[in-house]
C-alpha cells in the first residue's frame, strides 16, 4: 500500500552539507551516495527519483502487498494517485504494460514479487525504514538527484557569477537624485529635494521641472522568501517544477551573497525556514515538501512579516500558485489587505500563477499591483524555474 499523509519529515537542526558541483558546498555524510549520483549511475539516480516523486506526491510510507492491493482493485485510480514514475520504478514495468497485462494470473504474481524486491531492496541500502516510510539518507538521495537534475543544465549557462549592478532598480538602497523624467516611479519622488529645487529657483508652485527622483541601486543583501502553495491541485508536476525552480533561485541567490527562505503554505502554514545562506537545509527542506488540502494566502503572508528582518533591507516574496485563496470569510478581500501590509514593512511581492483559471487572473494582478511586484502567468511548466530567475534578477535590479 502507499500511505498518502501531510506530516513534515522531520530534519535535524543542522542538517549535512551536501558536496556540490563546483566545489561550493561542503561533503554530506554519505560521500559514496553523493559519489553515485556524481558519477552518473543509472541505478541510485533511479531510486533518488522513486523518493523524490513520493513527496510530489505526498506519499508517506511503501507497503508492497498493500500497493499490490491497490494496483489490482482499482488500476485507474492508483495510476493516477502514485503517478507513472513511480509504478515504473517500483514493478519495473511501463505502466502501460501493466494495465494490458494485469488481468493475467501469471503476470500479477510477477508483478507482486518485483514491488516486493524493489521495496526490499530500498530498505537493504536504508533508503526506507523499516515500516516503509522513507529515511533521513532516502531525504538525502533525493535532494541530491533534485539538485544535480536542475543545476545540471544552468551552471553550464554562466547565470551564477556575482556582480552589483549599477541599473536603476524598484529594490534597493536610495541612491544619488537626478531630474525625474517620463518613466519614472511616482512613488521614487523625493518630496524633499524636490521642494529644495522650487525653493531655490524662488517658485511659488512645485513645477514638474523642479521634481528629483531617487535612483536605487540593487546591492547589498538581498533578503527573498519563496512560497509554495502546496494545496491538493499542486500534486505531482506543479509541485515538482516549483520545487527545482527553488532550488535554482537559491543557488544563484545565495552565490551572490543573498539570502533565501522558504515558506511552504496551504490550508495553513506547513513549513518555513527563515531567509538564509544554507543552501543544504533549503535544498533538503525543499525535497520533502508534500501537497494537501486547501490554500490560504494570509496565513503566508502573515509569516513571511515575521520571518523576514527588520530594517530597510531589500526584502521580496515570490508566490507560487494555481489557485486563489480559498480559506476565510472573505479570502480575496483579506488577502489583498495582507499583501498591504506586507508591503507597509517594507516587502514586495511577486506572483507566479501556475495554469491559472482566468478568473483568478485579475485576483493575481491586484495581488502584484499592491505588493509592487510583477505577475507571470505561467502555461508551460518547463518554463518556471527561467521566470523566477527572471524575478529575481528584477529584484537585485
Amino acid at each position: 500500500m502507499v500511505h498518502f499523509d501531510s506530516a513534515p519529515v522531520a530534519l535535524e537542526d543542522e542538517p549535512e552539507k551536501l558536496e556540490e558541483l563546483d566545489g561550493r558546498m561542503a561533503k554530506s555524510k554519505d560521500e559514496a551516495l553523493m559519489n553515485s549520483v556524481m558519477q552518473n549511475d543509472k541505478q541510485t539516480i533511479e531510486d533518488g527519483k522513486l523518493i523524490a516523486d513520493s513527496f510530489n506526491r505526498s506519499i508517506g510510507a511503501f507497503t508492497p502487498d498493500l500497493l499490490f492491493e491497490q494496483m489490482v482493485k482499482n488500476y485507474s485510480m492508483a495510476r493516477q494517485l502514485i503517478g507513472d514514475t513511480i509504478l515504473r520504478l517500483v514493478s519495473g514495468f511501463d505502466p502501460n504494460y501493466i494495465e494490458k497485462n494485469l488481468p493475467i494470473p501469471e503476470f500479477r504474481q510477477q508483478l507482486r514479487e518485483n514491488i516486493r524486491k524493489k521495496i526490499n531492496d530500498l530498505k537493504d541500502k536504508e533508503l526506507l525504514d523499516n515500516d516503509g516510510t522513507i529515511s533521513d539518507k532516502g531525504v538525502d538521495l533525493a535532494s541530491m538527484v533534485l539538485y544535480v537534475e536542475e543545476l545540471d543544465h544552468l551552471v553550464p549557462k554562466g547565470v551564477f557569477g556575482e556582480k552589483i549592478s549599477k541599473k536603476k532598480a524598484h529594490y534597493g538602497e536610495p541612491s544619488e537624485s537626478r531630474a525625474f523624467r517620463k518613466g519614472d516611479r511616482y512613488k521614487d519622488i523625493s518630496m524633499r529635494k524636490s521642494l529644495r529645487m522650487a525653493i531655490r529657483r524662488s517658485h511659488a508652485e512645485l513645477a514638474r521641472g523642479d521634481l528629483k527622483t531617487i535612483d536605487r541601486e540593487s546591492k547589498g543583501t538581498v533578503y527573498l522568501l519563496y512560497g509554495i502553495d502546496a494545496s491538493a491541485s499542486m500534486k505531482g508536476a506543479k509541485i515538482e517544477t516549483c520545487k527545482k525552480a527553488g532550488i535554482a533561485l537559491a543557488y544563484q541567490a545565495i552565490q551572490k551573497k543573498d539570502k533565501v527562505g522558504l515558506v511552504v503554505f496551504g490550508a495553513d502554514v506547513k513549513d518555513f525556514v527563515a531567509p538564509t545562506d544554507d543552501f543544504p537545509h533549503l535544498l533538503r527542506t525543499l525535497t520533502t515538501v508534500r501537497a494537501a488540502r486547501e490554500t490560504d494566502f494570509t496565513a503566508l503572508i502573515d509569516k513571511a512579516i515575521d520571518l523576514f528582518p527588520l530594517g530597510n533591507q531589500t526584502k521580496h516574496l515570490i508566490i507560487l500558485t494555481d489557485a486563489m485563496p480559498t480559506v476565510g470569510e472573505n479570502p480575496d478581500e483579506e488577502t489583498l489587505q495582507a499583501i498591504g501590509k506586507a508591503r507597509a514593512a517594507g516587502i514586495t511581492i511577486s506572483m507566479v500563477g501556475i495554469q491559472l483559471e482566468k478568473k483568478s487572473v485579475k485576483l493575481a494582478q491586484e495581488m502584484a499591483r499592491i505588493g509592487d511586484g510583477r505577475l507571470y502567468l505561467v502555461k508551460n511548466l518547463a518554463e518556471l524555474d527561467r521566470l523566477v530567475l527572471e524575478d529575481y534578477d528584477a529584484v537585485r535590479g
